[in-house]
């Protein structure tokens, strides 16, 4: 087990409520930006923890979209945080699955020492990039943001104890974003071809291929972790859809162990895990000694889990 424990946490949403049918969904409104839901969140994480930006030893971005191209965006949001020093600043991008990677791969340089507190914001606004003429996607996707803050766990109770992802190319062009960057630079942006530059999902597609590989990458997951799903407290997945409690189901999986909030909060893209975490934690979900499994889908395709004793 890698040791860190979850010293802080905050998140901010979206204050524009839209309604689809029985499902809400929140998107930002005119007094809101990609900014001031990252600060707001990292505002709340420090205060839960106790803690000032300048007691972060590394700062990470894990998201699907950033700020801007260059620089990174975790030094765009610590310089709106105006911390008395420099701090390591890093991003993330594995899509949907961003944060369960960014937790990941920082548990490693936590648990060495390389760095003892670290603050993971994840934040999007998938307002700005979905198509109203892709019904699924359009009626589907929040923006919000979730900050969480880690530190080492000397006592050795708390942590990563297994993570795994895996990338299937069948699905590398059933969800994307073509236009904005090298492959189709902004200056190539038409009337004509606007739509190569917001969201484009196959969702049938994109969920055939997810229910075929997900046994699978759970079979393997248990089988390197050595716990079974049975083991474990509660489960937060991607919100990724109102297909959720069918995989879940598929998984044998029972309602109740797993969080299920898509109809009120909708796709929050790499926030939605991260979110739902702190709104576990929020609730008293879990508590200190639970095992929980970090579950998710991403596009490439992408399946992520992360499994943590908190």
């Amino acid at each position: 087990m890698k040791n860190l424990r979850i010293i802080g946490y905050g998140k901010d949403k979206g204050n524009k409520i839209i309604r689809f049918d029985n499902n809400i969904r929140h998107r930002m409104d005119d007094t809101q930006s990609h900014y001031t839901m990252s600060v707001n969140a990292v505002e709340k994480a420090l205060l839960s923890a106790e803690c000032a930006i300048d007691d972060m030893d590394l700062i990470v971005y894990a998201s699907a979209v950033g700020y801007q191209p260059i620089p990174c965006s975790a030094a765009l949001i610590l310089d709106k945080l105006e911390p008395s020093g420099p701090i390591p600043c890093m991003d993330i991008n594995t899509t949907c699955t961003s944060f369960i990677t960014a937790l990941d791969t920082i548990s490693y340089m936590v648990h060495e020492g390389r760095y003892n507190r670290v603050l993971i914001l994840s934040a999007e606004t998938a307002s700005l990039g979905i198509n109203p003429e892709q019904k699924e996607s359009y009626e589907l996707f929040s923006d919000g943001a979730a900050a969480v803050i880690v530190e080492k766990d000397e006592s050795a109770e708390s942590g990563v104890m297994f993570g795994v992802w895996k990338t299937w190319t069948q699905g590398v062009h059933d969800t994307e974003i073509r236009g904005g960057l090298s492959s189709l630079h902004p200056r190539h942006y038409t009337e004509e071809n606007k739509n190569e530059y917001l969201f484009d999902m196959n969702g049938p597609k994109v969920l055939r291929l997810v229910a075929k590989k997900i046994p699978e990458f759970v079979e393997q997951l248990e089988k390197e972790s050595g716990m079974s799903l049975g083991d474990i407290d509660l489960i937060i997945p991607h919100q990724a859809s109102r297909a959720l409690p069918l995989i879940m189901e598929k998984l044998g999986i029972k309602e109740g162990k797993y969080m299920n909030h898509v109809e009120d909060y909708g796709n929050m893209i790499a926030a939605s895990i991260p979110y739902m975490l702190c709104l576990a934690l929020e609730e008293k979900r879990i508590k200190k000694g639970n095992t929980i499994l970090l579950f998710g889908t991403a596009a490439g395709m992408t399946i992520s889990g992360l499994i943590m004793r908190i």
